[in-house]
This record gives C-alpha cells, structure tokens and sequence, in this order.
C-alpha cells in the first residue's frame, strides 16, 4: 500500500474510532440510566396497582405471559373503582402541576417537542416527577402506557448528560434521542425497535439517521440491564409460533388494515379534542386529572378491561378459544379511545402506545372471531390477527410504520408474520394520512430548526451576494464625532454601519450599537477612536451559502460587501441575514411555482 493510501487509511480509521469513542461513552451511559429507570417504573407501577387497584377495589388486572400471570379475578370491591381512578388523577394533577406542569400528558411527545424546538433540553427534575406521576396514574387504574415516561427518563438525562459534557446543540439533541429508544427499548424489551423508532418517531416522514447508532448502543444497554431483572421472556411469551403461509390470507390482513387506519383517524382526534375541552375548563389544572379519572373509573366501573395498560387482556385473546365475546371487543375499541382520552387527555401522565396496541389487538381479535368459521383461509388461531392489530393501528397512527412492526414483533417473540403485517401496517399508514398521535412531529427533517439550513444550503449556494446585498446604505466618515452619527446607527434596521476613510472613500471599520453601548456617550470623540476595525467581509460573487456560514462563524447581524475581486476596499453595500432570508424565499417560491406550471403542462 502506498504511503498516501496508509495516511487515508489511518486517517478513515481516526474518524471512526474518534466518534465511536464519543458515542460508546454518552450511549452507554444513557443506556444504564434506561434501564436502571425502567426497573425504576416497573417497581413503581407495580406497587401502585397494588396499593390502589389490589388494596382498594380488590382487583388485580390480568398480566402478560412475560410479565405475570394471565388470571382474571373477581373485582372484590367494584364500587371502589370510580373513587379509586379519580384519587389517582387528584394526586398525580397535584405531583405534575406542582413540580413540573411540563410532565403532563404523554411523555414521548414532550420529547419530540424538546428535540426540535427546545435544543434538546429537558429540565432535569421533569423525569422524576413523570415516573412518580405516570406510576400513579396507571396503577390506579388511569388508561395509559408506560413508554412516556420511560422515554422522558432516559432522554431527560440524555439532555443533561448533554449539558454537563458541554456538547454541541446537535449532538445534545442526538443524547435526547437516544434516550427515547433506550427508554423505550428497554421497557417493552424490544431493543432493535425500540432504538429504530427513536429515529423515525420524530418525524411524519423520514427518519433522523444521525441517531441510529447511539440508539443501538444506548437501547441494549438498557434492554439487558432491565431484563437482567424481569426475565429476557417477551411481553407476551415465546409460544407465538403461527407461520404465515396462505397467501389467499392477504385480503383479510388488507381488510385489517383499512380497519386500523380507520380507527387510527379516530383516536388522535378523540384524544386531542379531549386535550383541547379540558384546557379550555376554567378550574386549577390539577383538578383536571380527578375529573377525568372520574369519567374513566365510570367506564371501568363496567368495562374493568380498560383500566391500566391492557397487555393481560391482549394476552387472553390471543388464546386459540378466545374468552372475550365479540360484541363486547368491539365496545372496548372505542371505550379505551375514550378512557384514554380521559386518562392522558385531561392533564394525568402515561404514554399513549400502550392503549393503542390494546386498541389494534382488540380490531384484530373481533375481526378473526367474526371471520373464523364463516370465510375459507381464515387462519386457525386469533394470534396473527391480534399482533397484526396492534402492528397495524399504532404503526400508522404514530407514523413509525416499521419501527413499530420491529417492536411488536419483538414484544411477541416472533417475526413469523412481518409478511401481512406489510401489508396491513402499510394500508393502514396510507389511510391515516396526516392524523398523528404525536403532535409534535414535524412533516420531515427538513422542516425541523435542527436540519433547516442543512436543506436550505443547496439553493443558497446557488444565489449570489450580489442577488440579496443591500445598495442604499449611506457609511459613516471615519472623522464624523460619535454625536453625530448616535441615532443613524441606533434607528438603521442593520443594527451596524460601515465606516468609510474620508480621504480615499475604501472601507476601514464597522461601527454598532454595541460600540456605542461599550463607549458610553462619546460624544465629543470620532468615529475611528471607537469603531471596529477587525471586519469581516464578502463580495458581490460570494454565495449566500458562503455569508450564512460567516455570519454564524463570527456572530454577526450583517457583512459589508466589497467589490467583485474583493482585492478593492472599496464599500458596495451591506447584507443582513433578513436580506438573506427574503432573496431565499422569494427564489424558493418561484422554484415551487414553477414546478406546478410544470405539473400542470404534464398533466
């Protein structure tokens, strides 16, 4: 190899090394915290449920085969059930808007948030009060998940770790993701989704691709530290062993995917009306949980299957002779849209993923016993159709089409049935459009402040100086006083003046207001004795691309602009980031213009 092909090499090798290096250390530590916090909120929901639900209704909810055992028992105490559920809304409403009103609501979603328009910045008490809160309201019976907080812990601390190792605002953001895919893979036990979907959960469209690898490490970090703990069986058991192999199946999987899709313009706008009625209730916020506990231990009163997460009851209809009638699923597909709007809508904390596989289980479910025996190719058992469900209606309603269908695969202990679930998920995404859980995404990474200019750069690069430069700016004369030149400098929408030499008219300083404010009222002094003389200029043929970067590079609201050659000192005008913005805007319309002239002529 030769010598320069060895420095290439080794230089390839150093980039590599450098930034695995980085993210081993941030991820790896994000990754602990993710598991040593949902072991954390495990124990809490745990002890909740036994203390509100056990100790106070008599009632203790079916588990998955992962996570418990798959009994129903009687409800001792059914009456308790309404007072329960709106005690655990007072005290989580009190826990929330007490310490942290940011907490309210489902955590994923204040991440999401905190990514695109908070440079990644969570407070750091926010994770603490969400996993007391969240465990509150789900072991009192509150229908929500637990992937919310969870993923708020972990990109909480990812957010801090950010902040204490001074990192830039990009990679900070990077830490906050990867904690919401170590949160969450670690939680569900699903650490490949779970990593996959803090990449695409961000976004209606696209994926952040620069946080795939520190999720990797950070979410199986977490996944084996809390299955260390719990056991390494999925959420709903190992058993799950249904091959697809009828093709002729396919039309029902399609039919379950309208469904889904269906159902899943339904939930966000249920739940975010529900948000909307009880933010606009004149009463103190956190009275708003206990009415909405109220209104779902009502619900639960004569519906308990929609009390807390819901994976039991998922459990007990994916047995071959499912025990729950078919009427009465179809009732629970709405009536948990409505507690859970209820529980998450009215202020309470917990995650929303939770209730929507419940929501796809119980569709699928419904639809496998209303087919099975009556239509040919039906397969044998409701499990396809279940994890199909819940593959189907939370994938589209999240926009996380595959990151979802990795996860529920996983939680199930099997891939055997990605085929239809492609099929269903895909149909059911169409079919949802616009409608989002999230309401926080953004429709792509281009229109997120954290890519923006990324995507701004290519046209930039294109547009001149010259295009945008600002020609009608009278400069200051190096011998004026400062007296004199006070209120041009301070009313100019510039914010700065060139100052020019009053003999040979080239360009020798800047003055600002700044330079005012550092100089006091100078009024008796010139304009050279206080100007600034380090000034950083463009030319008419630089790119704007070119004065966006020295405009951030050295801090500054504006560049004077020399002569073509820049070999001249000689001022021609001055360019503002405003000046930039609009020459961008107006080149950007006329581009999307022209391309419908075009669509329209094709058509």
């Amino acid at each position: 190899m030769s010598r320069l092909g060895q420095l290439l090499k080794q230089q390839i090798l150093s980039i590599n090394v450098g930034y695995l290096r980085k993210w081993l250390l941030i991820g790896g530590l994000i990754g602990i915290v993710a598991g040593l916090g949902s072991i954390a909120f495990f124990s809490a929901i745990t002890w909740a449920t036994r203390l509100f639900l056990g100790m106070g209704a008599g009632f203790t909810p079916p588990a998955p085969v992962g996570e418990g055992e798959t009994v129903v028992t009687e409800i001792a105490r059914r009456w308790m059930i309404p007072l329960i559920t709106t005690l655990g809304g007072l005290i989580s409403g009190l826990i929330v808007y007490k310490l942290a009103p940011e907490a309210e609501g489902h955590g994923t979603d204040a991440a999401i948030e905190a990514f695109h328009h908070k440079e990644g910045l969570i407070r750091a008490r926010v994770p603490l009060v969400k996993l007391v809160a969240s465990a509150i309201t789900i072991g009192s019976g509150g229908s929500a998940g637990r992937e919310g907080p969870t993923a708020q812990i972990a990109a909480g601390f990812g957010s801090l770790l950010g902040r204490l190792l001074k990192l830039s605002v990009q990679d900070r953001r990077i830490a906050m993701a990867a904690g919401i895919g170590a949160g969450i893979g670690a939680i569900f036990k699903a650490p490949l989704g779970g990593a996959l979907l803090s990449t695409e959960i961000l976004y209606l469209e696209g994926f952040e691709v620069a946080a795939l690898v520190p999720s990797f490490i950070a979410s199986i970090i977490g996944y084996t530290i809390f299955s260390s703990w719990v056991g390494y069986t999925p959420i709903f058991g190992g058993h799950y062993q249904v091959m697809f192999d009828d093709p002729y199946s396919l039309i029902y999987y399609a039919g379950l995917g309208l469904i889904c899709g269906l159902i899943g313009i339904l939930y966000p706008r249920c739940f975010y009306f529900t948000r909307n009625f009880f933010r606009s209730l004149q009463i103190p916020d956190y009275f708003k949980p206990a009415i909405g506990g109220l209104g779902v231990g009502i619900l639960g009163f004569f519906l308990p299957q929609v009390l807390g997460m819901g994976y039991g009851w998922l459990q007990i209809v994916m047995e071959p002779q499912v025990a729950i009638p078919v009427g009465l699923m179809v009732v629970l597909v709405f009536a948990k849209i409505v507690a859970t709007s209820l529980s998450i809508g009215s202020g309470g904390s917990g995650g929303v993923f939770a209730p929507g596989l419940f929501i796809g289980g119980m569709v699928g479910a419904a639809l496998w016993s209303g087919l099975h025996g009556v239509l040919p190719h039906v397969p044998p058992t409701p499990e396809p159709f279940v994890v199909v469900g819940m593959m189907a209606l939370f994938g589209g309603v999240a926009h996380a089409p595959l990151a979802v269908m990795l996860m529920v695969g996983e939680m199930a202990g099997s891939y055997t049935m990605l085929a239809p679930a492609m099929i269903a998920v895909g149909i059911s995404y169409v079919v949802v459009g616009r409608n989002t859980i999230y309401e926080s995404q953004v429709q792509s990474p281009a229109e997120s402040p954290c890519h923006r200019y990324e995507y701004l750069q290519p046209l930039l690069a294109h547009l001149k100086v010259r295009d945008a430069m600002r020609t009608d700016v009278v400069p200051v004369r190096s011998d004026e006083r400062v007296g004199d030149i006070e209120s041009r400098v301070a009313s100019d929408r510039i914010k700065s003046l060139p100052v020019i030499d009053s003999q040979s008219g080239e360009l020798v300083g800047i003055i600002s207001r700044e330079d005012l404010l550092r100089n006091g009222m100078a009024n008796g002094r010139l304009v050279r004795d206080i100007m600034t003389t380090n000034v950083v200029t463009t030319t008419t043929e630089d790119s704007l691309d070119t004065v966006m970067q020295l405009l951030s590079q050295y801090d500054v609201s504006s560049l004077p602009v020399l002569g073509k050659s820049g070999s001249s000192s000689k001022l021609v005008g001055m360019i503002s980031r405003q000046d930039v913005i609009r020459v961008y805007t107006k080149a950007a319309k006329g581009l999307l213009e022209k391309d419908k002239e075009d669509d329209r002529r094709a058509g």
